[in-house]
């Protein structure tokens, strides 16, 4: 696996290259934001450090949200939630705070990867339900009232478990198992989170509804 990290320190790009390699993958390397989004392209994943000279990490992962699914873990020293939350909404898979085991960052890349290979993509039929939805899971796309809807690839795993069964409440414990099958570091405000940025993405934004102190539930077209 091609995997590029983007961190402006030398220091701590050679124990990642090290540690990387040591697990069998190559590694591409970007010092600046420009620079990872050019070698994006090549990669199947980016380890992704939030400060960096030119522009910051969570400007990258913008970026590259407009025109790829790239696995993204953010590399960052910030301690504030805010900034975790932030990652995540713009389409960051997971993040690591620094300091950190290149053992745990190893553990994160395989579970990432893991997701990105495995879940609700494997399916082979189009399912439609809910407001005027129709997800394809073979081809990965999402249409809502006939537009198409770009959503990361946790936005999408999510969808696809409130469509299976419209009017259902799935609590945030159901929705972590389902769309993050190998766990790792996430949390209720992780699936909120998206939640909130899936809200954002789709035309009916109130086609998801918040169901107090339980979950969330897709709302059956069905109902008014």
């Amino acid at each position: 696996m091609k995997i590029l990290v983007v961190e402006d320190d030398p220091g701590i790009f050679e124990v990642l290259e090290y540690s990387l390699k040591a697990a069998g993958h190559d590694v591409l390397s970007a010092s600046r934001g420009a620079e990872a989004l050019e070698k994006a392209g090549g990669a199947d994943c980016v380890v992704l450090d939030v400060g960096l000279p030119d522009f910051d990490g969570f400007e990258v992962c913008r970026r590259l949200r407009k025109t790829s699914d790239i696995p993204i873990l953010f590399l960052t020293s910030r301690s504030d939630e805010i900034d975790r939350v932030v990652g995540l909404e713009i389409g960051g898979d997971d993040y690591l705070a620094k300091p950190f085991s290149t053992r745990e960052l190893l553990a994160r890349i395989k579970a990432i990867m893991r997701r990105f290979g495995n879940g609700h993509s494997q399916a082979s039929a189009p399912s439609s339900a809910g407001p005027a939805i129709h997800l394809d899971v073979e081809r990965h796309t999402v249409t809502c009232r006939g537009q198409p809807v770009d959503l990361s690839r946790l936005e999408f795993e999510l969808l696809a478990v409130l469509l299976e069964q419209p009017g259902r409440v799935f609590t945030r414990d159901q929705l972590l198992d389902r769309a993050w099958p190998d766990g790792g570091c996430v949390t209720d405000r992780t699936v909120d989170a998206h939640i909130k940025s899936l809200r954002k993405k789709l035309p009916d934004a109130d086609c998801i509804e918040t169901v107090r102190g339980v979950g969330y539930r897709l709302r059956d077209q069905g109902e008014a």
